[in-house]
């Protein structure tokens, strides 16, 4: 009987520390770290507007209408939605140089008006940018109607008339809000077009989120620029930013004499062949073509007015389309895009491509 209850006992004792001992092992285990796999997928984000033959635009579309190819290969659309209800940055980009003094007043009027009606309050913001010899930061992104009221006031010509130096400065960060031309360059014969798309996108726009449109109002002719033309698109590109180039041309400024001119630079384009001084209409163009964008033109067929109230109706009717590419690193570089709608007579509007930046 004594043996028997010995054994008994000590079975139980031993099955309890076999208990003991497993849920010891499986805390411990429980508490060692367990490895961990991210991958880093990119999505590819574009905007699309549509429009019939007739440049209507078309709002009824699904992902199912559409093609998508990005370097020649096929893309599954994965995000999709009609009514693009994201925040809005605006960028309006003034040129001020003297060939646009007597434009500056119907420009003011009217992007007052046009940024008025676009921004919606508390969700979008709008910043303001003049240009002539020098890049000129007048306001920072905001959604304030009074801050931006204020800057179109203050839209004119720098006050700087005398060469420039050599320094760039430090826009619009670092105290400064102001970006020089080239060294020696003066006030006078400075358009700087291209530095100050640049500047627009890689400075302010590249931080943004949501939607983002820089909205030009000028002649096309950049003079001074440190900048290329396709070095400022790039960083339109880089920072998924839309282009609507306004080109708005005062005639009687290129119309005039050998000395109408602002010291017969600028103004002085009347006396020389067509050929000698660059086309602004295709910069111009190529600036919204190559973002996405779209270019307008003032004129006796079309106001500034009624440039605005379209590009108001665009902005406001667009497609948003995300994917992700077929390839996991496609390269570093630009890639190609190209969207298009199964209906053959309806016109695509987005950005051609993209940059892969690792």
């Amino acid at each position: 009987m004594f043996c028997g209850t010995r054994t008994r006992s000590f079975s139980s004792w031993l099955l309890i520390l076999v208990l003991v001992v497993s849920l010891c092992d499986a805390g411990l285990y429980s508490q060692q770290p367990t490895a961990t796999y991210s991958v880093k997928v990119k999505v590819v984000n574009m905007l699309a507007t549509v429009r019939d033959k007739h440049g209507q635009i078309i709002r009824s579309l699904t992902k199912d209408d559409f093609t998508l190819e990005e370097d020649g290969r096929p893309q599954t659309i994965r995000y999709f939605t009609r009514e693009t209800d994201m925040p809005l940055t605006l960028g309006l980009l003034v040129d001020t140089s003297r060939s646009q003094l007597r434009l500056l007043d119907e420009e003011r009027t009217a992007s007052h008006s046009f940024l008025d009606q676009m921004l919606r309050e508390n969700k979008d913001n709008a910043f303001l940018i003049h240009f002539d010899s020098q890049v000129e930061l007048l306001q920072d992104a905001t959604g304030s109607r009074q801050k931006l009221e204020q800057a179109l006031a203050d839209v004119n010509m720098s006050r700087e008339e005398q060469p420039v130096s050599g320094s760039p400065g430090s826009w619009p960060g670092g105290g400064g809000h102001r970006h020089g031309g080239g060294g020696g360059s003066s006030a006078a014969a400075g358009t700087l077009l291209y530095d100050a798309v640049f500047l627009a996108s890689d400075e302010l726009m590249k931080k943004e989120q949501g939607r983002k449109a820089l909205i030009i109002l000028s002649d096309g002719m950049d003079q001074g620029s440190k900048l290329s033309l396709e070095t400022a698109i790039a960083a339109a590109q880089r920072a998924d930013t839309m282009v609507y180039s306004i080109l708005f041309a005062d005639p009687q400024f290129y119309n005039q004499g050998p000395f109408g001119g602002w010291g017969g630079h600028r103004g002085g384009w009347g006396r020389f062949p067509q050929e000698d001084h660059p086309n602004g209409k295709k910069i111009m163009e190529k600036l919204a073509t190559d973002t996405g964008g779209r270019f307008f033109e003032v004129g006796k067929k079309q106001s500034i007015e009624q440039i605005y109230a379209q590009i108001q109706e665009e902005l406001r009717n667009q497609y948003s389309i995300g994917y992700t590419p077929d390839r996991p690193n496609p390269g570093s570089g630009y890639h190609k895009l190209h969207l298009a709608a199964k209906q053959k007579d309806m016109i695509v509007q987005t950005r051609d491509g993209y940059y892969w930046d690792r």
